[in-house]
């Protein structure tokens, strides 16, 4: 059954890489449950960002799958999913123009956010598209060298979710940037965990990640602090910005994260796609619990 070709179809949403697509939604749904929380909210703004979102972080996927293809940097060896161009399900050709169509798009209904707001998300959203194009691409790629990390939680967390509550309130506080750090963590982890699995295939293809710079007990350090910083944030809410006791909801999620922690240290090789797509999961249910925490 695994030797079975998928069809073109299921190709691309293999390209799309589904479980990394909650990276996408967490920072929307926070950024904008902030806004309602703080008396300004407009739900086809939120709409319009999620949809941007998604096409940002698809564009940037398909983006990793063809430069990590034409640096050597996705091989045989490779313990991670499925990638469609080293498997020969879509061209070099193909790649390139579905890179150009998604970012496009997402530029196409930015706009209509912009028309709404004003120039400042217009910068937000082209930065945006800069960085996921130079995640894997360009004479200085993030991920190869050593900042894969920090552009996740950067656009991922603080531009994606005050991004957001900047669109309702066309301004940027420090509230809204507390809220978006749990979420920039969080999904930073998913990247932790990618990278500890392909480290030896990293140095091989001469791709820098933190986890090839500074060692595997470096990146089980990482994990842990992200996840202490993640599960602080809501207390720190609650003592200094007066919310009621609803934003401590996001520690029921937190037996996922002793698990994922678990499986952190236990697993090896391709056993680390199941603490993958844990992990993922947690940034998933840590992002919703949040957000209904903060509206309640």
């Amino acid at each position: 059954m695994d030797n079975e070709q998928p069809t073109k179809f299921q190709s691309w949403v293999i390209a799309s890489r589904p479980k990394t697509l909650p990276a996408a939604v967490a920072p929307v749904l926070v950024g904008s449950a902030l806004a309602y929380n703080q008396g300004k909210f407009h739900i086809e703004l939120s709409i319009i960002a999620l949809i941007c979102s998604f096409l940002i972080q698809i564009a940037t996927n398909f983006s990793n799958d063809l430069y990590d293809f034409l640096k050597g940097a996705d091989t045989a060896k490779r313990k991670g999913p499925r990638r469609v161009l080293a498997s020969g399900l879509i061209t070099v050709k193909e790649m390139k123009l579905a890179v150009f169509i998604t970012f496009m798009l997402a530029f196409i209904f930015g706009l209509y956010l912009v028309y709404r707001t004003d120039y400042v998300v217009l910068i937000i959203g082209v930065l945006s598209i800069i960085a996921g194009l130079a995640y894997t691409a360009g004479p200085f790629p993030l991920a190869y060298n050593g900042l894969g990390d920090i552009f996740v939680f950067i656009f991922f967390g603080v531009i994606g979710t005050a991004g957001t509550y900047y669109l309702h309130h066309l301004e940027i506080n420090a509230l809204s940037l507390a809220a978006s750090i749990p979420v920039g963590t969080l999904i930073t982890n998913i990247l932790v965990v990618n990278n500890y699995r392909d480290i030896n295939e990293d140095k091989e293809a001469g791709k820098n990640t933190l986890a090839v710079i500074l060692g595997k007990t470096f990146s089980r350090y990482q994990l842990i602090f992200s996840l202490i910083i993640a599960y602080l944030i809501p207390l720190f809410l609650l003592l200094y910005y007066n919310f009621n006791l609803w934003i401590l909801l996001p520690y029921v999620s937190l037996p996922i994260a002793i698990l994922s922690v678990i499986h952190f240290y236990r697993n090896t090789g391709i056993e680390l796609n199941k603490t993958l797509a844990l992990t993922a999961q947690l940034s998933a249910i840590y992002g919703l619990l949040f957000s209904i925490g903060i509206i309640l």
